[in-house]
C-alpha cells in the first residue's frame, strides 16, 4: 500500500518556518507560500570554546544553579537599592584611598607608560606639569618613564574618571556616598569640552583651567554642599532620563537641575561676586558638567557588588585607549581585557577616522549601572551627537534588556511606557546571546596634546566577556558540582 501522507501535503496551504538559508525562504515565498525566517544564530556565535563553556555551566546541578540566580538577585537587588549623594568637594590626597603625591590614577584596567595611548600620555603629562613635577613635555615624559611615578587605575581606589580618568593628589574631586550601603566614590571635575586634560590636552589654556578650578571653583562648590548640605544624585538622575539626558554623553538637563539646585547658595553665599559670576557662567556653558557626578554616582552603585560569590553580574567595564577591560562580581578584583575598539562616530569639523584614538575612558561605569548607552531610548536628541537616528536609540535600549537581569525601579524612560532601564549586566547572556552592551562616548585625538575630535558608539570586543565567563565557568566548577 502507498503511504499518502507526504503526497497530501503538497495539496495543502503551507506555512513554513525557514530554518536554513534565507534564499529557501525566498524561494517558497516566491511560490506563495507562507513563510517565517526566525532570528537565530548558535549560541555564543559559535565559539567553540565558549560554547563548551556554556555546556559545562548548564550541566550544573540545579542547587548550583539556584546559588547562581541568589547571587545574581542579591547584585541586582543592590544596584536598584543604591542611594547616592553628593557629600562635598575635597583634595584628592585628602579623600581619594591611597593617594599619594607620587601616584597618578587613570582610566581603564592597569597598564603601564609604555603600553599607554597618545591622549592617557598627554594627561600623565599635563598632570605631572600641573603638580610641579615637571615644567615642560620632555621634563614629564622623562619622568613618567622613570619608574618614579606610580600609576593604577582609578577603579583600584573607588574612583572613575572620564577618557584618559587622570586624577592627581591635589586635583579636587567629587565625594559621593551610596546612603544605601556606606560606601564612597570619587572624581575629578568636569573641564567642559574641547582642549581639556581629559582628552590629552596639555597646554597653558588647559593648566590655567585646571588651576582656577582648584582655587576657585572647587572652594565655591564645597561652600555651596556646607550651607545646603548633602544633594540625592539619585533623583536628580531620575529626573534627566526623564529630561532627555541619557547620563553618559546627553548630560544638559543634569547639569541644568544641579545648576539650579547650587545657584541660590552660590548667590547667597559671601563668596566675591566676580566668582559667584564666573562659576555661574562656567557651568551654564559646560553641558558635561553632569557627566562627572553620574560617574562616581554609578561607580558607588556597583562597588557594593563587587564581590559577591557564584555571580555573573559584571561589576565593571573600563578601558585605557589600549585595552578594554571587565571585571565580574564573582570575581572578585579579575580584570579580563582585550585590545580596545574604533569607535563609530561623528568628528569635529577638520578631523576623520584616521585621527581618533581608540575606546578610552571610566564612563562607560554609566552602561555598567544601567543608564548611558543602555538608556539611549531616553535621549533621542543624543543621535546628534554620535549617529544614528531615534528609532536607533529606541532600539538599543530594547537590545539591553536581552543581557540584563532587572529593570531599575527609579530611573525610568518616558519612550517605554515608563519602563526601568535595563540593569544589571549578565556576563553569561551577553556570552550566550552573543550581544555586546551598548556604549556611546567621546573620541579623544590619537596624538597627545590634541583633544577631543569627536563622539560616538562602541562596539567592545567580544573577547573579554568570553574570557570572564570561561574564567567563572573554571573558578566555580568543581564547587557547582560538589553541590549536586
Amino acid at each position: 500500500m502507498v503511504d499518502r501522507t507526504n503526497l497530501d501535503l503538497f495539496g495543502k496551504d503551507l506555512s513554513v518556518i525557514n530554518l536554513g538559508l534565507p534564499s529557501f525562504g525566498r524561494d517558497l515565498a516566491a511560490q506563495g507560500v507562507s513563510v517565517v525566517d526566525p532570528s537565530w544564530q548558535p549560541p555564543a556565535g559559535g565559539d567553540e570554546v565558549s560554547v563548551a563553556a556554556l555546556t559545562r555551566f548548564l550541566a550544573w546541578p540545579e542547587a548550583a544553579h539556584r546559588k547562581v540566580r541568589e547571587a545574581n538577585e542579591l547584585a541586582v537587588k543592590r544596584l536598584r537599592e543604591a542611594q547616592p549623594v553628593i557629600l562635598d568637594v575635597r583634595v584628592a590626597r585628602d579623600v581619594v584611598p591611597g593617594m599619594h603625591d607620587k601616584l597618578i590614577l587613570h582610566a581603564g584596567p592597569p597598564v603601564t607608560w609604555e603600553r599607554m595611548c597618545g591622549p592617557m600620555r598627554g594627561g600623565v603629562i599635563g598632570g605631572l606639569i600641573y603638580e610641579g613635577l615637571a615644567s615642560t613635555r620632555e621634563e614629564a615624559e622623562k619622568l613618567a618613564a622613570s619608574g618614579e611615578i606610580t600609576f593604577e587605575p582609578c577603579h583600584h581606589h573607588a574612583s572613575v574618571g572620564p577618557m584618559a580618568g587622570i586624577m592627581t593628589a591635589s586635583m579636587p574631586v567629587w565625594v559621593l556616598e551610596n546612603k544605601t550601603f556606606g560606601n564612597r566614590a570619587y572624581c575629578t571635575l568636569n573641564e567642559g569640552l574641547g582642549k581639556v586634560l581629559r582628552y590629552g590636552a596639555f597646554s597653558e589654556e588647559v593648566l590655567t583651567r585646571l588651576r582656577w578650578m582648584r582655587d576657585d571653583l572647587a572652594p565655591a562648590l564645597a561652600k555651596v554642599l556646607a550651607a545646603s548640605g548633602p544633594i540625592d544624585l539619585r533623583t536628580i538622575v531620575a529626573q534627566a532620563l526623564q529630561m532627555g539626558d541619557e547620563g553618559h554623553n546627553r548630560n544638559r538637563a543634569g547639569t541644568s537641575l544641579v545648576l539650579r539646585h547650587i545657584a541660590p547658595h552660590l548667590v547667597e553665599s559671601d563668596l566675591p561676586r566676580h566668582v559667584v559670576a564666573r562659576v555661574l557662567r562656567f557651568l551654564d556653558g559646560n553641558d558635561h558638567f553632569f557627566l562627572n557626578l553620574t560617574m562616581p554616582a554609578c561607580k558607588s552603585a556597583v562597588e557594593p557588588i563587587r564581590d559577591i560569590p557564584f555571580s555573573t553580574v559584571i561589576s565593571t567595564m573600563a578601558r585605557n585607549g589600549t585595552d578594554f577591560g571587565v571585571r565580574l562580581a564573582g570575581l572578585v578584583d579579575r580584570w579580563f581585557t582585550a585590545p580596545a575598539t574604533k569607535v563609530d562616530g561623528l568628528y569635529l569639523p577638520g578631523f576623520s577616522a584616521d585621527d581618533a584614538a581608540l575606546d578610552i575612558g571610566d564612563s562607560v561605569i554609566t552602561e555598567t549601572a544601567g543608564i548611558g548607552g543602555f538608556a539611549m531610548a531616553a535621549a533621542p536628541a543624543i543621535v546628534t551627537f554620535v549617529g544614528g537616528s531615534a528609532a536607533d536609540a529606541l532600539r538599543v535600549t530594547k537590545r539591553m534588556y536581552e543581557i540584563t537581569l532587572g529593570e531599575h525601579p527609579v530611573y525610568q524612560i518616558p519612550a517605554l511606557d515608563y519602563r526601568g532601564t535595563p540593569t544589571g549586566i549578565d556576563v553569561m547572556r551577553v556570552v550566550e546571546k552573543n550581544v555586546l552592551p551598548a556604549v556611546n562616548t567621546g573620541i579623544a585625538h590619537k596624538e597627545p596634546g590634541i583633544g577631543m575630535v569627536g563622539a560616538g558608539l562602541v562596539k567592545p570586543p567580544v573577547a573579554c566577556f568570553r574570557d570572564a565567563f570561561q574564567a567563572f565557568v573554571g573558578a566555580y566548577d568543581e564547587r557547582a558540582k560538589a553541590l549536586g
